[in-house]
């Protein structure tokens, strides 16, 4: 990769890891819903510039509920009723595990020994992070925040039926599509009055911090991850991935003082560590067709 691209791989993941850290503190102000709907209607800003992409809505509507609505939301609400930020930032990304064992079942791709070992390491490390939940956080919460990398993954695998069409009309598109819903999910939860008046109420911290998820993270972050994809082999770009939750580790303790119990630090290592090795692994293979 050219320099100039490494430093932006590098950016994007410090821009993801420090989206959890404003999401937190913009859920100060706003529910789950309607914090995630905000967020998607900054991002879809660019669909007023852009035409919907050539691809089925029912297709467009399944990605966007699952990569987007269906992941956000779930880190929302965890974040929202106390799962740490920096956890939370591990939990997102062992989507990895998830995509891996969703396309062995759905496309036969037989994951190869490095990736079944990954994914052994992963699923010990999330065990590990288990054992700690019902602390600081409920068992109710840490189990909404789980559907979170498993929306991702199925949404990854979904994109797949999208090749070929442009990545920032697209991402545009899906942010669209989860803000509407959204927004009538926040106005039903929580009422039109008090979700206008936590709109027309919001400080200038929350308007900066839903600008930062909304306009940074997902609309720019996301483009130019895109455009790395389009450019270098999924390999080369997609460890970059795994600087996500150090920096959203690391920016939370400085932010909250957040801090770690031996057992939740080693599972969150070993959940890091497993993910490392399922992405410098090779390629899955197919499983060979039966009559």
């Amino acid at each position: 990769m050219k320099p100039a691209d490494i430093l932006i791989a590098v950016l994007v993941a410090i821009i993801w890891g420090l989206a959890f850290v404003a999401s937190r503190i913009a859920l100060d102000e706003f529910s789950p819903e309607l914090m995630t709907a905000m967020r998607f209607i900054i991002a879809a800003v660019p669909c007023l510039f852009v035409r919907k992409p050539k691809i089925a809505w029912s297709l467009l509507i399944a990605i966007s509920f699952t990569l987007f609505l269906g992941q956000f939301l779930a880190q929302a609400y965890g974040i929202a009723h106390g799962v740490p930020v920096g956890l939370t930032s591990v939990i997102v990304q062992s989507q990895a595990l998830f995509t891996i064992g969703f396309a062995a079942i759905a496309f036969g791709e037989r994951p190869t020994p490095m990736q079944a070992l990954g994914v052994g390491i992963a699923a010990a490390g999330l065990l590990m992070i288990c054992g700690t939940v019902g602390h600081d956080f409920s068992v109710g919460a840490f189990a909404v925040l789980m559907i979170s990398p498993i929306c991702f993954a199925v949404g990854n695998l979904l994109l797949r039926g999208a090749r070929g069409v442009p990545m920032f009309d697209l991402f545009a598109w899906l942010c669209l599509t989860s803000a509407v819903p959204l927004f009538a999910l926040a106005l039903v939860v929580n009422g039109p009055v008090p979700t206008w008046q936590s709109l027309i109420h919001m400080s200038l911290t929350g308007l900066v911090c839903l600008l930062m998820v909304g306009a940074i993270s997902t609309s720019i972050a996301y483009w130019l991850w895109g455009r790395l994809l389009r450019d270098y082999p999924a390999a080369q770009v997609v460890p970059f991935a795994l600087l996500v939750p150090f920096v959203g580790s690391a920016a939370s303790s400085i932010a909250f003082g957040e801090t770690f119990g031996p057992l939740r630090l080693a599972g969150m290592l070993t959940v890091i560590g497993g993910i490392a090795v399922m992405l410098l692994a090779g390629r899955p293979q197919n499983l060979p067709k039966t009559a």
